[in-house]
């Protein structure tokens, strides 16, 4: 049964990029046309959901959070559309829950942003028996916590007070810190 799913999905490369991010999502979507998948892009759930509605992609790869809904809603309909999908969530919210709530929902797999497009690839196609290769170049624990500093920074606002606040440090440390070149 599963080397059916696998077998048909190498038949059928239809990718699904959804993304809110339009510099990430053109980049990425190149690089898996590149690595033969047949890629069609989406910048919100609705622009997703009309794709999945009228061809159902053999490949998935879902943006968690959007500006118009979440990319897990997306998982849902994808799999009432066609059983055998690949789905991979992307994040930059790389937490528990909501990995959890991906694998639930029906993902095969859960990435954190930058995602490298060869990751994409291996998960996607990594058979479910066999767990997946850590990855080359991982990011070091300074810069994971930078960029997390960095995206909530962002959606307050650039507001450095209200970062501060919710990220539980002093005001000054975090200006230290943005003021900083981002770590290797």
């Amino acid at each position: 049964m599963l080397l059916d799913t696998i077998v048909s999905a190498l038949v059928d490369r239809s990718l699904l990029l959804l993304d809110d991010d339009g510099p990430l999502r053109n980049r990425l979507a190149r690089a898996l046309a590149s690595r033969g998948f047949e890629v069609k892009t989406a910048a919100g759930v609705e622009e997703a959901m009309a794709i999945t509605r009228t061809q159902p992609p053999a490949f998935a790869v879902l943006d968690l959070r959007l500006e118009d809904g979440s990319g897990l809603t997306l998982v849902e309909e994808l799999h009432l559309a066609r059983p055998d999908a690949r789905v991979v969530m992307l994040t930059g919210y790389g937490n528990i829950a909501s990995a959890v709530a991906a694998v639930k929902a029906g993902a095969i797999d859960y990435l954190s942003k930058p995602a490298d497009a060869d990751d994409v690839v291996k998960a996607l196609l990594a058979q479910s028996d066999h767990l997946p290769d850590p990855p080359a170049n991982p990011m070091s624990a300074d810069r994971v916590r930078w960029e997390h500093i960095q995206r909530v920074f962002e959606l307050c606002g650039h507001n450095v007070s209200e970062t501060a606040r919710r990220l539980n440090m002093h005001r000054r440390t975090l200006q230290r810190i943005l003021a900083k070149r981002a770590p290797r």
